[in-house]
């Protein structure tokens, strides 16, 4: 690689760069001003805005970043959809590092709060790079990243036991999906001698690979993925984890990880396996892996599951673990759509999904702080002991559920009409019951909040402007896009083209 390659390809990357000299600072600062650890969520949010503004920049790009002069093919993609995806992780970040400064089970740690946004930003890293990388290995490389920084988060609160049952049981889990998509990448680079995922392509359209092994190798890559996106059966690691974990970080990993692993299952799929794209924007696959049968299995398994789990979980946090594997089976359905109105759906409800999600955990967080319990029937009669935070849950729990006039509702809408469109009938009318379903759990929330009585006095909950400010931050969205949702949609069909497709 010459040195006129080199150039190019980190202009290509500022935001990554931007990312690790903000994880390089953060690290410095906590070393030399040992007793200034409140200003270290500040030059956290600073460097996340700094690094949006690199980030916007790349909606304008469909370059290679380290390209191969002989190949012409790169390790990563600069193009608006790893954009798209890369503004969702800066977005979750902030409010995450927002929550955290209001989190008792964050403040508690308060000596050890330079790891902590360290490990965070490592993650963010981690995200950036698996949703830009078109190389197995750069992909590998960017998970274990992700991964080994989300283990220690998970596991943050040293003193509370099912904090290190979480982080115990996500690395045995995540050790061993990590393993089977590495085997699955080794036997793939065995077979065609590359790891790039446009050479892949490339010598598929030339029927040069194929066969049982081919498409076992590519099951154990989509389950290696499927671990991060939390699909059934690979979902197991989810409920204990975002138990155990801080509240800040259940939220993060529901929301930007998952985020990050469906841009990657997404350019995993279209790159490796597509052969063209018909004029009405459906994507015609390779027929070596009948991936529209699979993912259509998965996604039905996985909002199943996630739905009528969830109705039996008496912690708030387990049921909205579950919830979060339910959303991953509606994204993954629209996924299994593989045309470009489903890709468009996949990034209106991830939008959508990043502020109607983060805001019920932060409500949750915030009633957590004063009565030290996520039980539900902990809940019973706080609707009146506080009534804005009530009406606040109320409102992200409606919008989950999918009803108008909330954005939660046009998410799903998208992905009804993808469905619809391509006459998945019978897919779109199991959905459709998996919703009607889901609408009990929420429902159930909202009952003990306000309709069932109590003899307990409910304890007065005091919160700060702050508090209030990032409440109302998270309600706007969920009732602005339930009504005015064009500039969304208009972004995300302006960011569905992955480089050189």
């Amino acid at each position: 690689m010459n040195l006129e390659i080199l150039k190019s390809s980190l202009l290509l990357i500022k935001p990554e760069i931007a990312i690790s000299i903000l994880l390089v600072v953060i690290v410095l600062f906590d070393l030399i001003f040992e007793k200034n650890k409140n200003l270290l969520p500040i030059i956290t949010i600073v460097g996340l805005l700094v690094t949006s503004y690199f980030v916007i920049q790349q909606f304008g790009m469909n370059a290679f970043a380290f390209e191969n002069s002989k190949t012409g093919f790169g390790l990563i993609a600069a193009d608006a959809f790893a954009a798209f995806f890369k503004i969702i992780v800066i977005l979750a970040t902030i409010f995450i590092i927002l929550f955290s400064i209001s989190s008792d089970e964050v403040i508690k740690s308060k000596d050890r709060w330079g790891e902590y946004y360290t490990l965070m930003m490592g993650m963010v890293l981690g995200m950036f790079f698996i949703s830009s990388a078109t190389d197995l290995i750069l992909i590998y490389l960017s998970i274990e990243l992700l991964s080994l920084s989300s283990y220690i988060l998970a596991g943050f609160l040293k003193t509370v036991n099912r904090s290190s049952e979480a982080s115990l049981k996500y690395v045995i889990y995540g050790g061993v999906a990590s393993g089977i998509m590495l085997f699955g990448i080794s036997i793939l680079y065995g077979l065609t001698g590359t790891t790039n995922l446009y050479a892949l392509n490339q010598l598929l359209q030339q029927a040069q690979a194929g066969g049982f092994t081919f498409i076992f190798a590519g099951i154990m890559v989509l389950g290696g993925i499927g671990f991060k996106i939390s699909i059934a059966p690979f979902h197991f690691w989810t409920p204990d984890v975002y138990e155990g974990a801080p509240i800040p970080i259940t939220a993060y990993l529901s929301v930007a990880s998952k985020a990050a692993g469906f841009a990657l299952l997404i350019r995993f799929l279209k790159i490796t396996f597509i052969q063209s794209t018909s004029p009405e924007g459906y994507w015609i696959l390779l027929g070596i892996i009948d991936w529209q049968r699979i993912l259509i299995v998965l996604a039905i398994l996985t909002m199943t599951l996630g739905n009528f789990a969830a109705l039996w979980q008496d912690n708030l946090k387990r049921m909205l673990a579950y919830s979060s594997i339910a959303h991953a089976g509606y994204l993954l359905l629209a996924v299994a759509v593989l045309s470009n109105e489903g890709l468009v759906a996949v990034l209106v409800y991830f939008a959508i999904y990043l502020f109607m999600n983060l805001g019920a955990f932060f409500v949750v967080m915030l009633i957590a702080n004063k009565i030290g319990s996520e039980e539900m029937d902990d809940y019973k009669g706080m609707g009146s002991a506080s009534s804005f935070l009530g009406v606040a849950l109320a409102i992200f729990l409606l919008s989950l559920a999918g009803l108008p006039p909330t954005a939660g509702f046009i998410g799903k809408l998208y992905i009804f009409i993808a469905l619809i469109d391509a006459n998945m009938i019978v897919v779109a009318f199991i959905a459709l019951l998996n919703t009607v379903v889901a609408y009990y759990y929420y429902v159930r929330v909202l009952k003990n909040l306000y309709l069932v009585k109590t003899d307990d006095t409910k304890p007065k909950i005091e919160f700060s402007f702050g508090n209030v400010l990032v409440i109302v931050l998270l309600i706007i969205p969920v009732f602005v896009f339930g009504v005015y949702f064009t500039p969304l949609v208009n972004l995300a069909k302006n960011s569905i083209n992955l480089l050189g497709f």
